[in-house]
This record gives structure tokens, sequence and C-alpha cells, in this order.
């Protein structure tokens, strides 16, 4: 990937003179120990959440002629950067972005039986050395990550190494001894969920591989169409050189990746599809993107924003917190994807249990999380995404109490673009996974003031999660049960964190041993403020939550 690798230098230079001053947000950060336990993250579609640059909705001469959002709608690099610098990121309090894949993606499209759709979603690969013009810039990416950065924010990659996109019109198959075409994944063993194709027309890279393979050939023609063959051969050569590893089209993705890591100190990786590919192999791409992070972090002292190892998100799909092993879909092989480099994996059973009892779930959660056999580790929760067919509330009637459960959960919270909002989970005309995907409707928020008033509710909730790792990464311990109140409490080194929330509409507030006597405390819900008095607190005002904190 020696061709933009000049240009990544050049930009960050600029963006080293030119960035700008860090933000209130950015210095909380300084104050507050960051810790992927306590993660409010934004998973955003980024074709789908804003257009920056309108010029680059159409490349590779795709069309509009897609069914019901399955085609490009326009959102790009450039979209999410504008939002960054408008501050909506932080007065969220999120702390962490993750987008959809941006590599390029195949430049035809498929009609998989709900009409014909594009790789609008960035899961179809064509190019692991480029970005997608439809989406964005070399440039655009590094000035993003700076920005970010600036603002305390950390940005998580997506990343596919199971599969590359379907074959098109316009998009050959890659070599037979890079794929596999079938059978088709039956799901019923450890072997039917991997060796295999997800679906019908999406070939499977060959994981399993240790054979030496040439480049594709598709790839070998891009190449020196675009005159950098030469350059990515040099980087190739050397790469297998230095690590020893055989030319096997795992590695040579690997190395793809890792090279993101490395140019523009990428803080994490959401992995695609783990659990369709041997559990081994995550463990090999964790020790190359974990030193790639490190060699950026010693050679950008002033830039990085911290010493914390990349964080490694697994989508090990049916995943849930209660059992650190996963058990393979009909197979009962028992596999601890924790033990392959993976931090966190994502909790698809809170969705499910965010209408349960607050103290059950919260109780629970903080247990597991605090035991010996989680040190160190995490999950992430969340009650929306963009291919989870069983969503809870579609119409988004109950979105802020839900929002409450997630920003309050032990544990990292996952925010899908619209959640702050309540986008609307079903669209007409809509079928599969497509009506999970609409844009976010930004000039609906202009005027709809049930909008307004749902984001301002997640913007508090978001802050309080921010600013207080007790949240996400602390102890929890229930106060009373009526009015529901509960403390949290985390310490780390020299510094300490605890707060108190009640769920419950209350003017009195008890606070147990959480704060002393006759010191003053903040409801940083309602910004009103109060004395404890023996044990308790009196608020002035109405408000339909608590959350107290020094």
């Amino acid at each position: 990937m020696r061709l933009f690798v000049p240009l990544i230098v050049l930009i960050l230079a600029f963006f080293a003179c030119e960035a700008p001053k860090k933000t209130s947000e950015s210095q909380t950060e300084k104050r507050t120990p960051f810790t992927w336990q306590n993660a409010n993250m934004y998973f955003l579609m980024t074709d789908r959440f804003n257009n920056g640059d309108t010029t680059n909705d159409w490349s590779f001469n795709r069309k509009d002629d897609a069914a019901k959002l399955r085609g490009f709608m326009g959102g790009d690099i450039k979209g999410v950067i504008q939002k960054l610098e408008e501050g909506y990121f932080t007065d969220l309090g999120i702390n962490a972005i993750w987008m959809t894949p941006v590599f390029e993606q195949v430049k035809g499209s498929v009609d998989e039986g709900y009409g014909r759709q594009y790789a609008f979603h960035g899961y179809w690969m064509s190019d692991w050395t480029n970005l997608d013009p439809n989406f964005g810039t070399m440039s655009e990416l590094a000035e993003l990550i700076e920005k970010a950065h600036a603002s305390g924010i950390r940005i998580v990659f997506d990343l596919v190494l199971n599969h590359t996109g379907p074959v098109t019109e316009f998009d050959p198959k890659y070599n037979d001894d890079w794929v596999r075409t079938g059978p088709q994944c039956s799901y019923q063993s450890y072997e039917s969920t991997i060796s295999c194709t997800l679906v019908e027309n999406l070939p499977d890279i060959l994981t399993n591989s240790d054979v030496e393979v040439e480049l594709p050939d598709l790839l070998v023609a891009k190449w020196k169409e675009e005159g950098r063959y030469e350059q990515e051969m040099r980087e190739l050569n050397d790469f297998f050189m230095k690590t020893g590893l055989p030319r096997a089209p795992r590695f040579y993705i690997m190395k793809w990746i890792a090279d993101y890591v490395r140019a523009f100190g990428i803080d994490g990786l959401r992995v695609d599809t783990v659990k369709h590919v041997e559990e081994s192999v995550w463990g090999e791409l964790y020790e190359l993107v974990a030193k790639a992070l490190k060699d950026w972090k010693a050679e950008n002292e002033e830039a990085k924003l911290d010493d914390l190892d990349i964080f490694y998100l697994g989508e090990v799909y049916n995943y849930a917190i209660y059992n650190k092993e996963f058990t393979m879909d009909g197979g009962g092989e028992k596999i601890d994807y924790y033990a392959q480099g993976f931090n966190s994996l994502i909790n698809f059973a809170f969705k499910r249990e965010v209408i349960k009892d607050p103290e059950e779930v919260f109780s629970t959660y903080s247990n597991i999380l605090n035991s010996p056999e989680w040190e160190g580790l995490t999950t992430i929760n969340y009650i929306a995404s963009h291919d989870d067919g069983t969503v809870l509330d579609r119409e988004r009637v109950q979105i802020r109490d839900f929002g409450t459960m997630l920003m309050l959960v032990p544990g990292g919270a996952q925010v899908y673009y619209g959640d702050e909002l309540g986008r609307k989970l079903f669209q007409e005309e809509a079928n599969g996974d497509a009506t999970l995907r609409s844009f976010m409707p930004w000039e609906e928020l202009k005027t709809n003031k049930n909008m307004q008033s749902t984001l301002v509710h997640w913007q508090k909730l978001g802050q309080f999660r921010r600013d207080h790792p007790s949240i996400g990464a602390g102890k929890h311990e229930m106060i009373v049960p009526t009015p529901y109140t509960f403390k949290r409490s985390f310490s780390e080194g020299d510094y300490s964190d605890a707060v108190v929330v009640s769920m419950d509409k209350t003017k009195i507030v008890n606070v147990g041993n959480v704060f002393a006597n006759g010191i003053e405390v903040k409801d940083y819900y309602s910004g009103a403020t109060a004395i404890v008095n023996e044990g308790n607190v009196l608020f002035d005002n109405e408000s339909e939550l608590r959350l107290i904190a020094l």
C-alpha cells in the first residue's frame, strides 16, 4: 500500500500543525481515564449517516436503480467529519466511533431476492488497499482520525476477512486458490459454519489454507493500470520476508489491514463474521494489528491519546455475555474467542433484556464483568443494529426507556445511528435488513420536537456515561428498591469515581454512604444541586430520573 503512504505522511504532518484545539470533552478525557469497559460507541453506516461530498455519490458509474434502501445514498467520511466538527458526537457523550467498512467495494450490483443491490453497506470487498471513492479519500480518513482524536474520540475500523464481494457483471471472482464458492453454510456443525459460503455468490476466502499463492489476477491487472503494482509487490515481499509468514490468502489481507492501523493510528477494529473463520486466524491477525498500533504510538508520542493496546471487538453472531466461551451452532463445540486476542465481543443478549427489571440485568452483568476471569475484558451491548432482524421496537415508541437502560448498563454501549433520535426501523417498500438502514433523518430533526427531546435525553445520559467510568466499568450495588436507586464505583490507580442513579421520578434520593454529609452534589440530568443530609439529598425540581455525582 505504499502508493498512499507518502501522502499520509504529508497529511498527518499538516494536521499536526493545523489540528484544532482540544475541546472541553478532550479536557475531560485527560482528567477521566478512558476505558473500553465504559465505551460509549457510536455505530454508523458510512453511506447512511451524512453526505458531506455530493460529487462522489456515483463512483464507478453506479446507478440509482436499486431496490428500496439497497443502493448508495451518499453518506461518506467527509459527512462524518462535518458532524464531528459540529460537536454532534461530543454532545452525545460519544468516546468512540465505529463505521462500516470503507474499503473499495465491488462496482456492480446483484439481486439477492429483494431486488437490485449495491455494496453501499461496505461488506463486499474488492480491494482492501484502497478506499471506495463513494466513501472518501485517504486524506479525508486521516483528517477524520486526527480530528476525532483531538476531541478525545477513538476510531474503530470495521473489517471483513471471511469473504470478498460477490461476482457481478463488472467484478470477476478472486482466483480459485483464494476463495471457495461452495458449499453454502448450513450451520449444523463447526465445518458447515466455517468451510462454506455464507450465502450464494459470496466467495469465501480460504482462511484455512497455508498454501502459498500469487496475487489474484484482478488485483494484478488493477494495480498495473493504476501504476502501483511494482511498489505493492515490493511491500508484500518485504512483509513476508520480515514475518516469515506463508503467502497464504489470509496473510495478504492481514498485511493490508495492519497497514491502515500503522499509517493512521486506528484505535480499534470491529471484526465481522468471527465465527465463520477458524478461531486461530483471529489470534494471528491480532498479533499483527496490535504491533502496528504500538509502532504508530511509538512514532507519534504527541498525537496518541493513550498507551492502550488496540481494541479488538468481535461479532460472534448470537454470542451472549453469560458464557465466556461460545457454543458453535449445532455442533456443540465451545470456543473461547477472548483467548484469540479479543478484548470485547458484541453481546446479542442485551437487546432481549432491555425490557427486564433493571436491577436483575445490572446486578447480573456487573457480577459477571467484575469476576476474575473477565479482568481486562468487556462486552458491547446494543438495542438495534444493521443486520439484526429480531428488532424489539421498530416504531421506536420506547426508545427513551431503552436508551436509559443502554446508557446505564454495565459494560460498553453501542448506539446505532439514529437510536438517539428514534429513527424508525421500518420503512415501507423496503425488505429484509434494508428496513434497518434508512438515511439519518437530519432534516426531520430540525422540526420534529419529539426527536429533539429524545436527542436531549440521550445527550444527558451519554455525557454522564462518558464522564463517569464507574457506569460501565465499575461495580454495581442497589441502594434501595423503591424508588429504584443504585450506586456504581470505580477506581484505577489514584483515580476513583462514584455515582448514584435513581431511575424513578423522585425529589428525595437515598445516596447511601457514597457522598459525605454536607457535600453538595449535582443531578446531571436536571441540572439541580442539593446538599447531602443524613445520606439523602432533596432536590427542588421534578425530573424523570436522577444522575448524581460531585
